[in-house]
């Protein structure tokens, strides 16, 4: 089994700056490490607890950002679209185009998205089960998409908090879906702070080797100079000070897990 490859970035877009000062520090990383990976950041945080808090720059100013950054640094990139005519103005830019968990079988989405003709990466709903993304990749297949991801998120259990089913993992995968293990989002707890989320960050890691061990093609993990100061998603990110360990243990698992 190949090594995995990576999705690290910050949770949102904070300014063209930041999303400089991140990926310039993140491929230093990636590259003494040898690893794939797309640099990731959202241009549109729209699924926020509080209709009072950060979103990002939007789909044109943000995927201009994103396409300046692979261009000069040569690494792909990746964020979230939520609108259908946001597909073919992000696909101009975009590497690889993401569909939020929220958002995971909006029919009219996962269309626009297919037909870009860019790889796409749909997010698994938290009220999913494993063998339901089948129906979700059966429309992707309709739409002549065939270069897609399904990426395991966590399971709604009871309020406030998700859990992971490492069985999912195997599931998908053995229905010939190409899995991604996203170790930021699993540890969210939705709500959890009343007009925002909270999470467990620390425990980001862990679920990860978990994935490693269990078999995934990728990881994603968010990933902030100062996630105390995050606009988003703040608890759940890993500073970007021990992204490198992180990073180094999980290639120690795969290779003690699948022999490479």
């Amino acid at each position: 089994m190949k090594q995995p490859f990576f999705i690290l970035g910050p949770c949102g877009l904070e300014s063209e700056d930041f999303a400089w000062e991140m990926a310039r520090a993140i491929k230093p990383i990636a590259d003494r490490l040898g690893i794939n990976y797309y640099f990731k950041a959202s241009y549109d945080k729209a699924n926020r607890t509080s209709g009072d808090a950060f979103r990002g720059p939007g789909v044109k100013e943000g995927t201009r950002i994103l396409g300046e950054i692979s261009k000069e640094l040569g690494v792909p990139v990746t964020t979230d679209i939520h609108h259908p005519h946001e597909a073919e103005i992000a696909a101009e830019h975009i590497d690889l185009l993401q569909i939020p968990a929220f958002l995971c079988r909006q029919t009219d989405l996962i269309e626009a998205c297919a037909k870009t003709g860019r790889s796409v990466n749909v997010k698994k709903g938290q009220f999913l089960a494993p063998l339901d993304v089948v129906n979700i990749a059966q429309k992707l297949h309709s739409y002549d998409c065939d270069d897609f991801y399904i990426t395991e998120r966590g399971t709604s259990f009871g309020y406030n908090n998700l859990v992971v089913d490492m069985r999912s993992l195997y599931i998908m995968r053995e229905e010939g879906i190409r899995v991604i293990f996203d170790a930021t989002h699993s540890v969210q707890r939705p709500g959890g702070l009343g007009g925002s989320t909270g999470g467990d960050g620390f425990l980001a890691p862990v679920l990860a080797r978990a994935a490693v061990a269990t078999g995934v093609e990728g990881v994603f993990m968010e990933t902030h100079s100062n996630p105390a100061e995050a606009l988003s998603d703040g608890p759940n990110q890993i500073p970007l000070t021990e992204i490198e360990g992180v990073i180094k243990r999980l290639l120690a698992v795969h290779k003690a897990a699948h022999g490479e």
